[in-house]
């Protein structure tokens, strides 16, 4: 794929729920054929992203894209209080743990679990634990 995808693979692009870029218009909007999980990008966008950069050397980019394909089941309420508990002094280790566990067997979110745990030593390291 070649980037900007949104420029050069428009006919490619789906969202969550499988619509193409390209069906969705203001148009259908107007007509309620669109709803809010139609317009939020795919796991396999995300992932095609993450492929453009690692071919453009930026490996961390990837990972980043690798982790957001992660997080496209997980419900929003759960990612807002991730992102929360990694705010510092926010969390106990244990709560970390707990969410990383969660991350993991709930939603199959590997590369976001080892990041929460990742971050819970790193965190009691520095002291910035509840």
């Amino acid at each position: 794929m070649r980037y900007p995808l949104g420029e050069y693979e428009k006919d490619k692009i789906t969202s969550k729920t499988g619509k193409k870029l390209t069906d969705i218009t203001l148009d259908e909007i107007l007509k309620d054929h669109i709803g809010p999980d139609d317009i939020k990008i795919s796991k396999e966008m995300l992932r095609a992203q993450g492929q453009v950069a690692k071919e453009a050397g930026n490996d961390p980019m990837e990972k980043n894209f690798e982790r957001a394909s992660e997080l496209v089941d997980v419900p929003d309420d759960v990612i807002l209080k991730m992102y929360d508990k990694l705010r510092p002094n926010r969390s106990t280790k244990l709560e970390l743990v707990m969410m990383a566990k969660e991350l993991l067997e709930k939603y199959g979110a590997k590369n976001c679990a080892k990041l929460v745990m990742e971050a819970a030593e790193v965190y009691e390291k520095r002291g910035i634990l509840l």
